[in-house]
C-alpha cells in the first residue's frame, strides 16, 4: 500500500472509473488522502466507490454519459455539490471501439470514435473550467494516447491526437489562471476483461480478417515499443497521478508518454 499523502484533501474528479485505468487512478487517489468523485456511464462505478469506502477512503459515485456536454455538467454539478470544488480532473474516458484498415470504417463508426475518445476530454474540460478560473488554482490530466500512430485505429489516433492539441492549447490559456493541463500517453495495456464492452455493438465471435485487423495494432503496439511489451495498469496510474500531483508544479502543456520508449 502507498503510504504517500500527495493528495491529502485534495478534491479529484475521475472520470471512466469504473473499469481498468481509471479504477486504478481512483483506488490511489483515495489510498493517498483524496477526496474521489469517480464517474462513468456504467453503474459498476458504485461498486469502486464501494471498495474505496471499505479502506477508509471518501468517494462519491456518479453516472454521466460524458459524450455529452450535459453529462460532464452534470458530473462537475455532483463534484460540487459532494465536495464543495473540483480541485483536480482526471480525463480518463476513451478507447478504440473497431479495429480495421481505415478504408473499412463506415461513416457512423468514424463519428463514434471520435465522440468516444475525443469529445469528453473536451466536454469536462469546458464543465469544469469556469470553477477553476474563479479559483485561480486547478489541475487537468488527459489520458491520450501514443496509438496517434499507429495502425488500424485511424478514427481513434484523430481523437487522442485533438486530446494532445487540447492538452497545449488549454495550457496556454490557463496557466495565468493558475491550472496547469498535461497528459499522458499510454502505450499498450494489459488489463482484466472490460465488464462492459466499449462495442455493445461486437459479435460474439469475430471473423478470421476482424481478428487478424485486431493482431496487428497488438504486433505494432509491441513492435514499437522499446521494451516490446504491454504495460500494467499501474505502470499508467503512476505518471498520471504525478502529473496530477504538486510534484509535478513546473510541468504544464506537455504529453508524457508512458509506453517503454514508443513515443507515438
Amino acid at each position: 500500500m502507498n503510504t504517500s499523502q500527495r493528495f491529502q484533501d485534495k478534491v479529484v474528479l475521475v472520470t471512466g472509473a469504473a473499469q481498468g485505468i481509471g479504477r486504478g487512478v481512483a483506488l490511489r487517489i483515495a489510498a493517498e488522502g483524496g477526496q474521489v468523485l469517480a464517474v462513468d456511464r456504467s453503474d459498476i462505478v458504485t461498486e469502486v466507490v464501494a471498495e474505496i469506502r471499505d479502506a477508509g477512503g471518501k468517494a462519491v459515485a456518479a453516472q454521466a454519459d460524458l459524450e455529452t456536454f450535459a453529462g460532464a455538467q452534470h458530473a462537475v454539478a455532483q463534484c460540487m455539490a459532494a465536495f464543495g470544488r473540483v480541485d483536480v480532473l482526471i480525463n480518463n474516458v476513451g478507447g478504440t471501439i473497431w479495429a480495421k484498415p481505415y478504408e473499412h470504417y463506415e461513416e457512423q463508426q468514424i463519428e463514434a470514435e471520435i465522440r468516444r475518445s475525443l469529445f469528453p476530454t473536451l466536454w469536462c474540460c469546458r464543465a469544469v473550467l469556469p470553477h477553476m478560473v474563479e479559483r485561480q488554482q486547478g489541475v487537468i490530466v488527459n489520458v491520450s494516447s501514443v496509438a496517434t500512430r499507429g495502425v488500424h485505429r485511424v478514427p481513434y489516433s484523430a481523437a487522442k491526437g485533438g486530446v494532445n492539441a487540447l492538452t497545449a492549447s488549454l495550457a496556454m490559456e490557463h496557466t495565468r489562471n493558475g491550472i496547469r493541463i498535461n497528459a499522458t500517453a499510454p502505450g499498450g495495456t494489459d488489463a482484466p476483461p472490460r465488464r462492459v464492452p466499449r462495442n455493445q455493438a461486437a459479435p460474439a465471435q469475430p471473423s478470421a480478417i476482424e481478428t487478424a485487423w485486431y493482431q496487428g495494432v497488438i504486433d505494432q503496439t509491441k513492435d514499437s515499443s522499446l521494451m516490446h511489451r504491454y504495460g500494467t495498469i499501474a505502470e499508467q496510474v503512476a505518471p498520471i497521478l504525478f502529473l496530477a500531483s504538486d510534484e509535478a508544479s513546473y510541468i504544464t502543456g506537455s504529453v508524457l508518454a508512458v509506453a517503454g520508449g514508443d513515443q507515438g
